[in-house]
């Protein structure tokens, strides 16, 4: 049964089944002329196998996968005793050119004859690679009526696509570590490679992230990382469990794999008035790969949780216009879950797509971030997921990001007639230059605009040259709200180098020559080091940053245009009117991994008390009119706070392939309001928590 999918279709035109076996004749060999008449067809099949079996050539790169398989040729012979490949069936190209080359070499013989006279013959024949000495017929329909005229070349392709398919799969070789597929940004991930994309001389640029497994490739070998961290296991759920992921299935041309997604999590909050924290978070995620230059993700995430109680008091303060109780930081929408804790499902995926070598494009629903730095005062990771349109470009020094997203303010001092959410957008240039060996510096521009008046997506700031300044004046100022940034970093050798950024919302330069400390000068600024292999200790890193962001920067007179989303920040978490000092130091020796975080920092916050109601530029959510004056502007203004969180954290990565990892963590956090009377602001707290996470995004805690 197996073989009738091989029939081709009839060997030779104006053939008539009634007339006598005795008036045909097979194609004859050299070797076969001494042959009895009945034995010629059986010594032309055993002449056609041991031809390709001497001849054929089994390509080094299908053995090395061990591929088990087979190929099928249909060959014809014309009037004159010549062989012709006229179709070959296998998943390697190789295979198919290998085949057609040995018959090409075919020597000539003797025609078949159709009563005595010259006739073409076509036959097909199935060839098991690896090649081994077996006994193979030819198929020649000229003996089956009832298949002739029925297939032909097209069919019989068709009838036997399901075979090939089944049998292309080859072993798999963790393709994903040279595709085009985003590497899940955490910053304890990347901190893996951020040395080895960093040495001196090398010309990555590291600001716009995700970064993609083909470019840093380049200078991380993941192969050899994931083969050091291997565990022997034998049976298949030990290697599921500690080395693979759960499914995977890889072809010549593509590739794909699923695994679980978990977050499971218990904890205790000493400040909370409720029992215990915890996350329930279950998943899927789905990545692969067709060719070379197409890759695609996708994760869904059904969750449930409880936080600690600064966190739900934060969460809620974010609620949107639709009666939801809650917005969770970083992930969206929530719904209530029983009495106290939150429901919130998110979904993630992605499109990428490399036409040449200097181009990438993604099209998908996810986060982008920009900065050498734990923050980010141009575009950050701590909002919500969103729709975004992302151009890479890389040539020469130079790496150049076009990003556009699809945002929505979720007030309801924002709210539409028809109760939707205002949908506004975001466009964001950033230029990387690596002007030497050790210097790198960038160029940001964004701008905001909303869908107001029916004006939807402004196809004007679809061009990725554009200066968007200009355009928001051209379309009147009150249309976006446009902001500019600088960012660089120095090599100062292979273990240390030093980065920086400064952004500006809005800026006098006769107001900060006149040193009155207007609220024009919306600026902001950050500095940072990292030291790697500290005190030569290997897998040791240190850093340390330090962020400041003056009153009203990133939020606007028109209040829909506040650099946001989802009523959470695009930039820094703190929103503006802050300073802070970050510190930063992780370990990771094996599959055990460590980290403890120090953050201290000066706030300043609106009173709100029935009296003073001006906005002091913290909040950025609020009219930058409102402000109580016009110079004397200084950080820290309204209510000054001072906020400390500490954070020390160990676990064991059970599962490289998934990045599943077991932890335990204490966080400290203390906030300690300067004005009289504002308990409503003070509070300190422990949480101790302890999970298992399937780590691909970052969680930040440290509000």
């Amino acid at each position: 049964m197996k073989h009738s999918l091989y029939i081709l279709f009839f060997c030779f035109i104006n053939f008539s089944f009634t007339q006598e076996i005795t008036n045909e004749k097979p194609p004859v060999f050299s070797d076969c002329e001494s042959s009895e008449i009945e034995n010629l067809q059986k010594c032309f099949d055993n002449k056609v196998f041991n031809l390709f079996f001497e001849n054929f050539n089994v390509p080094e790169n299908v053995s090395a996968e061990n591929y088990k398989g087979e190929v099928i040729v249909l060959f014809e012979i014309d009037t004159t005793g010549s062989f012709r490949a006229m179709y070959v069936d296998a998943i390697y190209k190789e295979l198919k050119t290998e085949a057609e080359r040995v018959v090409k070499a075919f020597p000539k013989v003797k025609p078949a004859t159709y009563n005595g006279n010259p006739t073409f013959k076509q036959y097909s024949i199935a060839l098991k690679i690896p090649l081994v000495d077996q006994t193979v017929k030819t198929i020649d329909l000229t003996k089956k009526e009832e298949d002739v005229n029925a297939l032909s070349a097209l069919e019989l392709k068709a009838k036997t696509e399901f075979d090939s398919v089944k049998s292309g799969i080859v072993k798999y070789t963790n393709k994903a570590f040279k595709s085009q597929l985003n590497i899940p940004f955490t910053h304890a991930d990347y901190s893996r490679f951020d040395r080895a994309i960093n040495l001196i001389g090398t010309n990555s640029h590291t600001a716009a992230k995700p970064f993609i497994y083909n470019d840093v490739s380049n200078y991380h070998d993941f192969e050899a990382k994931k083969q050091a961290l291997l565990k022997e296991k034998d049976t298949w759920l030990g290697r599921k469990l500690w080395n693979e992921h759960l499914a995977r299935i890889q072809g010549k041309d593509y590739w794909f794999i699923i695994d679980p997604i978990l977050d499971l999590e218990m904890g205790k909050d000493t400040d909370a008035d409720f029992g215990t924290t915890y996350n329930n978070t279950r998943g899927v995620n789905i990545q692969g790969g067709l060719g070379d230059r197409f890759s695609f993700s996708a994760q869904v995430y059904e969750s449930q949780g409880r936080f600690p109680q600064y966190f739900n008091n934060y969460a809620e303060s974010l609620a949107p216009a639709d009666n939801s109780p809650a917005v969770i930081p970083g992930r969206g929408i929530a719904k209530r879950f029983k009495t106290d804790a939150y429901d919130y499902p998110v979904a993630e995926a992605y499109l990428s797509y490399t036409p040449a070598k200097f181009i990438n494009i993604q099209l998908g629903h996810g986060k982008n971030f920009i900065g050498d730095g734990y923050r980010s005062l141009l575009q950050s990771d701590v909002a919500s997921p969103y729709p975004f349109f992302k151009l890479n470009t890389k040539f020469w020094k130079i790496k150049y990001t076009n990003t556009y997203t699809f945002l929505k303010d979720l007030r309801p001092e924002v709210l539409g007639e028809d109760g939707a959410f205002l949908t506004k957008y975001i466009a964001n240039h950033y230029l990387s230059w690596n002007v030497n060996k050790r210097l790198n510096i960038g160029f940001f521009e964004s701008v905001i605009w909303a869908n107001t008046n029916n004006r939807g997506f402004d196809f004007s700031y679809l061009n990725p040259i554009i200066f968007y300044r200009a355009i928001e004046f051209s379309t009147g100022q009150d249309a976006g709200n446009a902001i500019i940034g600088f960012s660089s970093k120095y090599k100062w050798s292979d273990n240390f180098n030093m980065y920086g950024q400064f952004i500006i919302d809005e800026f006098s330069l006769s107001d900060v020559k006149a040193g009155n400390k207007s609220w024009k000068n919306k600026f902001g600024f950050q500095i940072g080091a990292k030291y790697y292999n500290a005190f030569k200790v290997k897998n040791l890193n240190l850093q340390l940053e330090y962020n400041q962001v003056r009153p009203y920067v990133y939020s606007h007179n028109t209040i829909r245009l506040n650099y946001a989303h989802n009523n959470q920040p695009m930039a820094h978490l703190w929103g503006a009117n802050f300073r802070e000092l970050v510190a930063i130091g992780r370990y990771r020796k094996g599959r055990l991994f460590g980290e403890a975080k120090f953050i201290i920092g000066e706030r300043g916050f609106d009173l709100n008390n029935g009296t003073d109601n001006f906005n002091y530029g913290g909040d950025i959510f609020r009219d930058e009119r409102d402000r109580p004056f016009d110079t004397g502007v200084e950080i820290g203004q309204g209510i000054q706070l001072t906020s400390i969180y500490a954070s020390v954290q160990g676990g064991y990565i059970i599962n490289p392939a998934s990045n599943l990892k077991l932890f335990a963590n204490v966080n400290y956090r203390n906030f300690n309001p300067e004005a009289i009377g504002e308990d409503t602001l003070r509070s300190s707290s422990v949480w101790f928590n302890l999970g298992l996470r399937t780590d691909l995004f970052n969680w930040y805690f440290d509000y």
